[in-house]
């Protein structure tokens, strides 16, 4: 599955999501850190991209509606989780759902799991 991380993501998880056979790009390394949300979906449309973000503006399902997109990520974990764990729980959870899962739907993970809101389509 293509991912595109979002620049509040740390940048380990990437390798995380590498090892689990995804194709990772991190805005930070193509131009996009700082700008807006509309940039940074229109640029995960674009590559036909799951999009990975801790920014709730993401989860707004009026501004971004089920079934128009390829996926989105949104991670929710407390600030003072130190990246390893947060790495090894969304590795654990991801590795144990099907890609097609997430694709034109919102998903949420955090320590407690997998939250979704699936497009009707």
């Amino acid at each position: 599955m293509k991912i595109v991380i979002d620049e509040d993501i740390h940048r380990s998880l990437a390798e995380v999501l590498r090892s689990l056979g995804h194709q990772t790009t991190d805005v930070r390394d193509i131009g996009l850190r700082g700008k807006p949300d509309e940039d940074i979906f229109r640029f995960a449309q674009e590559q036909g991209a799951v999009l990975l973000s801790g920014d709730l503006g993401f989860a707004n399902v009026v501004h971004f509606p089920l079934g128009s997109h390829h996926g989105i990520i949104i991670l929710r974990f407390p600030n003072e989780m130190p990246s390893s764990a947060l790495n090894v729980i969304v590795g654990t959870l991801m590795s144990g759902i099907p890609d097609h899962e997430f694709v034109s739907n919102l998903s949420v993970l955090s320590p407690r799991g997998l939250r979704m809101r699936r497009s009707k389509k």
